[in-house]
């Protein structure tokens, strides 16, 4: 190992634990000691300090314990020229630089709390475009994909490449492999985040590349974010550092590129991120740490041409990645899910009230279909204007010997990911309610309609050739063909959703497990019945029961319920048994019907969660869309950081969105005549629902009398709105017992 780089990187982290602790200074002679200091709406603290340490940081004053162990990480200077070469001084040194670096950032939130944006997405117009660290509700959107694959990894990129279409070229096939890029840092006052923006590549959460910042400092949100995967989904407690930074090595994939100039201070944090297990790789000729140790292969790699170093920083890492290969002329993969068409990039529309858009997935014999054949009848891109607004019916027919009805919807729910993979395509909605965009550099690069069919021929093959064996997509673009197609889908429709309407839990004997969610919630068992919706909403009862055919060893596995024990509160025997032993024993029984009473565990992926409002003798429950206070006196992320990983915590409970108004949502407790609160963008998205629901109870205006943040936040604040209402759970026995 080079002396050099050991000089750098020890030189760059005197020079930054220096710098932060002069500002921490200057901080206490601004403000008291007590004052509060963070990451906004995180429940994290500093969340590499507390990882790694245990410490919690929560005012200036607590600053100064952390920063004391920063100073004493700092090995002695190299001296003379026989140098050691042991990689332990560089990693302490690089230690301290990365504390350093985050009291730094928690000061700049402090001095200029609007200086990053809370948000998924950047405000380009408002000049608004370094996000900072992932608030909660991001992260637990986001960090889970770590977990479950869908996302490999993630690059970190810092600096500037030479020109925008290199940094658009290296990141695009970053995306191409479906890995994050974490951008941060400047080269002589330019960013890769800023090149990306001139070649008119969308940035923010929802494209997969995030830019945290303009300095060498703004680099600690992606180790930040790291750490707190590995807290929340890995069952990692706060500082078990060893096991912390073993777990980042050998679950999180990821890789620093650093693109120019390296100086002493990105020297300190490179040697940092080689604690986690992160190799760095430089475009410039820089000292190298070839040997392997702490990380998988090499540690620091010089010289890596810029058309190589996407290939070099997987291989490097030891990161196994594919690149989806379908025959459309638009790059293909779930990093371009999140991608916007907006009015300015806009060529054409199908549906969204401009016009009618409709998908329909249907099992037919297999003499009736030609595996492989799409059409497009009517118009496709090349015959119209842009501007021009088209109609639009996708009809896919499939067909295989292990198909059957009950897995169409499952099939159908595909669509909306698939074509939202297409670059340069947005599609929103599904079934009659569809909205997909078309943006001009898709159709510039040739993109038609019948690209859509490649993808969905493909794509249910490659996803679900366990019960397919033929699959052909008509594409129509006439009026006329579009109005049969949405009318037959509605009836279509209209049947499979009186099929779990009117089933309830006492139809069935078998009731379907879900744990997915185990990765981070090891004691989390979700329980499907007809009438109890999964907690994330992605899977009702007949959707469990498809997915266990389509994949007998999945999460998706059989419960026998067995014996009744309690038909009010809903618990069985059989359940009791399955969850005793998927939880391993943690968990030896709960009830689907209450909150209140022994209610059943809660992961982080839950759409909502519920709570109890003893003073207005009523519940609340909350999605995570809304960031705001509740009567709780919680927001969401601390609810799902409290109750989230597995628990079951009476008084509160998860549940997905169309549980709220299924008939025995926690009837044990009253029903959903309990509910007295609700965040308005929740309360607007299922009021269809929630009126025929309060119909249905003889509670007609029971809509109007549910209060929001409108009315307030607090349980006196709504207190009034709900006896001026004459609110049922008010007239209802305690909530809390005699």
């Amino acid at each position: 190992m080079s002396r050099l780089i050991a000089f750098a990187a020890i030189q760059g982290g005197y020079s930054i634990v220096s710098k932060v602790e002069g500002e921490y200074q200057k901080a206490l002679q601004t403000y008291n000691a007590d004052t509060g200091i963070g990451f906004p709406n995180t429940a994290y603290y500093l969340p590499v300090i507390y990882s790694l340490l245990g410490m919690k940081v929560e005012t200036l004053e607590d600053i100064k314990k952390p920063l004391e162990f920063t100073r004493g990480l700092l090995p002695p200077h190299v001296k003379g020229q026989n140098h050691l070469p042991y990689l332990g001084p560089l990693l302490d040194a690089g230690m301290a630089a990365l504390f350093a670096f985050e009291i730094q950032e928690a000061l700049r939130y402090l001095n200029d709390p609007d200086f990053y944006l809370h948000s998924e997405d950047i405000d380009e117009d408002a000049g608004k475009i370094w996000l900072g660290a992932a608030d909660d509700t991001v992260f637990r959107k986001r960090g889970v994909e770590f977990v479950d694959g869908t996302a490999p990894g993630f690059a970190a990129i810092v600096g500037s490449a030479p020109d925008p279409e290199t940094a658009k070229m290296i990141v695009e096939e970053y995306q191409k492999r479906s890995l994050y890029i974490f951008c941060a840092a400047n080269q002589n006052g330019t960013t890769v985040t800023e090149q990306l923006l001139e070649a008119g590549v969308q940035i923010g959460w929802n494209t997969r590349i995030v830019p945290f910042g303009p300095d060498i400092s703004s680099a600690i949100f992606a180790l930040g974010f790291a750490n707190r995967v590995a807290m929340a989904f890995g069952g990692v407690e706060p500082g078990d550092y060893k096991k912390m930074l073993l777990y980042n090595k050998d679950r999180i994939f990821a890789f620093v590129n650093a693109l120019g100039d390296v100086n002493a201070e990105w020297a300190a944090a490179a040697a940092g991120c080689v604690n986690w297990g992160f190799p760095t790789l430089a475009d410039t000729d820089i000292p190298e740490i070839l040997p392997t140790g702490v990380c998988t292969y090499e540690h620091v790699v010089a010289n890596v041409s810029h058309d190589e170093l996407v290939q070099r920083s997987v291989e490097v890492r030891g990161l196994k990645t594919t690149v989806s290969s379908i025959d459309i002329p638009c790059a293909f993969g779930p990093a371009y899910e999140g991608e916007r068409v907006r009015g300015a990039d806009l060529f054409s529309q199908m549906g969204g009230g401009k016009s009618q858009a409709t998908e329909l997935v249907k099992m037919v014999d297999m003499k009736e279909i030609d595996d492989a054949k799409v059409e497009v009848i009517g118009k496709d891109i090349g015959d119209i204007k842009e501007g021009e607004n088209l109609p639009l019916g996708i009809y896919v027919k499939v067909a295989g010997r292990e198909m059957q009805p009950d897995f169409e919807p499952i099939l159908e729910r595909q669509i909306h990911h698939l074509i939202n993979y297409i670059q340069g395509i947005m599609h929103i909605g599904q079934r009659d309610i569809t909205w997909m965009r078309l943006g001009k550099p898709a159709v510039e690069k040739g993109f038609t309609l019948k690209d859509i069919g490649v993808v969905l021929h493909a794509k249910f093959h490659q996803d679900f050739g366990a019960i397919l064996d033929k699959v052909q997509v008509t594409l129509y673009t006439n009026k006329k063909d579009v109005d049969d197609l949405t009318k037959r889908a509605r009836a279509e429709y209209k049947q499979r959703d009186e099929r779990v309407e009117n089933m309830t839990d006492e139809d069935v004997e078998t009731y379907y497990s879900c744990t997915l969610c185990q990765s981070f919630a090891p004691t989390h068992v979700c329980a499907v019945s007809p009438e109890r919706t999964g907690l994330c909403g992605a899977y009702n009862w007949l959707d469990c029961k498809a997915s266990y055919e389509i994949n007998p060893t999945g999460p998706n596995q059989p419960i026998e319920k067995g014996e009744c024990l309690d038909p009010e509160l809903g618990q069985w025997k059989g359940v009791n048994e399955f969850v005793r032993q998927a939880s391993r024993g943690a968990i030896d029984h709960y009830n689907f019907y209450s909150m209140l009473i022994d209610p059943m565990t809660t992961c982080g992926c839950c759409e909502c969660i519920a709570a109890a409002l003893p003073t207005c003798n009523g519940v609340m429950t909350v999605g995570r869309e809304y960031a705001g206070e509740t009567p709780c006196g919680m927001k969401f992320t601390t609810l799902a950081g409290v109750m989230g990983g597995g628990a079951s915590s009476p008084g509160f409970v998860g549940h997905s969105k169309f549980n709220i108004t299924q008939k025995k949502f926690i009837v044990g407790d009253g029903g959903l005549l309990r509910m007295v609160w609700m965040p308005l963008i929740l309360k607007e998205d299922i009021k269809d629902r929630l009126i025929r629901r309060g119909e249905e109870l003889g509670v007609p205006d029971f809509y109007d009398m549910i209060a929001d943040e409108t009315v307030g936040v607090t349980e006196e604040e709504i207190l009034p709105f709900l006896q001026e209402k004459g609110h049922p759970a008010l007239s209802m026995g305690s909530i809390i017992g005699e």
